[in-house]
This record gives C-alpha cells, structure tokens and sequence, in this order.
C-alpha cells in the first residue's frame, strides 16, 4: 500500500531523513517511533505530499506522489501534530465545509457526516463551537476530518499528544477501529499506546530506521536478555556483592527501596543461563529473605532506549 524507497531530505547542509525505505502492508497498523527530532513527521509529511523529498520516492498504491499528487493525496487522511480546526466554527459547520473541499456529493454529504459523526464518537458534540471542545473531542474531530473522504490510509502524527488517559484510551480504541480498515501509520512517543495499538514498530533515530519488527523481534535483534528481578530483605551492601558474586551474572543493578533493609534488584544472566537456583541458594544461605521474585523480557521501552541512544 505504501513503498518507500531511498527517501532522504534535506535542509541546506543538514539531512534531516538519509536513505530510509520502508514498505507498509494493506490493513497494517504502523506504529512510528523516534526521539525528537529523529525525522518522524518529516517522513509523514513527505508521505502527504505536504513536502517533497530530496531524492528517493514514495508510491501509494502504486502511484507516484511527486508525479500524481491529486491522485495520492485522495488516498490519504492526514491527523498533523497540531489539529487543523477552525475554532469559530459548530463541529457540524466544520464536517460539512471538510466534505464540500473533499468532492463529497452534495446529496451525500448528510449521511457521510452521520457516519462519522457515528464513527468518532462525537454525537454529544455535534452542534457545540469547536472552541468549547476538549482536547480529546478536538482530537476525534481530527479524525473525523481525516477519514471524511473514506481513504485508504491515515496518516496520524502524534494523536494522543496532551491527553489524560482516559482521552488517551478513547483515541486509541478510535484509531484501532479504524484500523480494521484502512492502513494506518502512527506516530507516538507513549510507547505502551503502540504496543497496544500496532501491528508492527518502525524506530528512527537521526534520519534512519535502526529497527523494524514488532516488540519481541526487535528485542531478539538487538541481542536482548530475559532478566530477573529479586527483592531481598537484608543488607544492600552485603546483598549486591553477594548478587555480583554469582556465577554467571552479567549485570546487577539496584530498582528500588521499599525500606531500610529491603531493596529490588534487576539481575542479567549471562545467555541461556538460569539462575534462580544458585540466587535462592545465596539469600538462603546468608540467612536473608525473598520477598519478590520473577523474571522479565526486554520492553518496548529497553529496546527504545537502546536502540537511540
């Protein structure tokens, strides 16, 4: 549905996207990852013809967007960052100049504004100035506006930005019900919302993709390690050299304290190893106590963080 090939952009001097391709499947829920300024909604706003690449092109179903802009561009619906609403207007006012600028027919307008409407949720607020929205209901009147035309693919730029989390779970089951029928690229920097959310996660950092797959895949690529946390009832210096100590630990680390004596601590094996006979034979022996135990993969978050930094 979506090819990129080669795509880079740049500012002058600076390469804001170098050499990146990636191809998003009919149907797929794309989630967008990357630290600020890693090329994110450069790469969206290619995509929705809003800018054009340096070099390398994007096809949207097989069309060209620099050669076939109107074309492409009928295939999309864009959510920006920054909501296009126009305050002063009733959100009915708004969906119905949205769907005049979209080509909707003017017979048909009625009934597609009813199907949104119906879709975003957004009954209760029909006839309200959008200027009296909260940012959830400006959000799904947002999205309201994306999908008007009924196109193929949404492209949504940081959607659940500024959002408590009830908002933050009401867009997201929006957008999943989206999903179900159209190709979606998703952008956020809440990573639980993209494994809640995505079928497959693209990070980019510095103009490039460093990572593709969904979460458990880009763990294994990056060589992760199933971890153990403990929470030992003794003392934590004498606790911490007696966890270093262990055969066959690479790394042990301090979480968290819950009292003067009692501390958690994240324990990486070395690969294949288990060592949750040896490390109950330890507390035992020095006569400390367990009080938590269990073991833990790579997150989302692990493998965010080590693949940008």
């Amino acid at each position: 549905m979506i090819e990129i090939k080669n795509l880079t952009k740049k500012f002058g001097n600076t390469t804001i996207l170098d050499d990146i391709s990636l191809e998003v499947k009919k149907g797929e829920i794309l989630g967008f990852l990357g630290p600020n300024g890693a090329g994110k909604s450069t790469t969206m706003k290619i995509i929705t013809s809003f800018w054009t690449p340096t070099s390398g092109s994007v096809l949207i179903d097989g069309v060209n967007i620099t050669q076939d802009t109107l074309v492409s561009r009928a295939k999309i619906g864009y959510l920006p960052e920054t909501v296009p609403l126009y305050e002063d207007m009733r959100v009915y006012e708004y969906l119905k100049f949205i769907a005049e600028v979209r080509g909707i027919a003017k017979d048909k307008i009625r009934e597609r504004i009813k199907e949104v409407v119906s879709d975003c949720g957004l009954s209760k607020v029909i006839r309200k100035p959008i200027e009296e929205l909260s940012k959830g209901y400006r959000q799904r009147v947002g999205l309201a506006q994306a999908i008007m035309h009924k196109p193929d693919i949404l492209i949504l730029d940081e959607p659940t930005t500024g959002l408590d989390p009830n908002q933050i779970t009401e867009i997201r089951d929006l957008i999943k019900k989206i999903g179900k029928e159209k190709t979606v690229i998703f952008s956020t920097h809440i990573l639980g919302e993209v494994s809640a959310t995505c079928d497959r996660v693209v990070i980019i950092n510095n103009g490039k993709i460093v990572g593709e797959g969904n979460p458990n895949e880009l763990a294994q690529k990056i060589g992760s390690k199933e971890l153990i946390y403990v929470k030992i009832k003794g003392p934590k210096a004498e606790v911490e050299t007696a966890l270093r100590d262990l055969e066959n630990v690479e790394k042990v680390e301090s979480k968290d304290r819950e009292s003067e004596n009692i501390f958690g601590y994240e324990i990486e094996p070395k690969a294949g190893v288990d060592l949750r006979e040896a490390l109950s034979q330890t507390v035992m022996n020095k006569n400390w106590s367990i009080l938590e135990f269990s073991k833990k993969s790579m997150s989302l978050e692990d493998v965010f963080r080590e693949l940008t930094k």
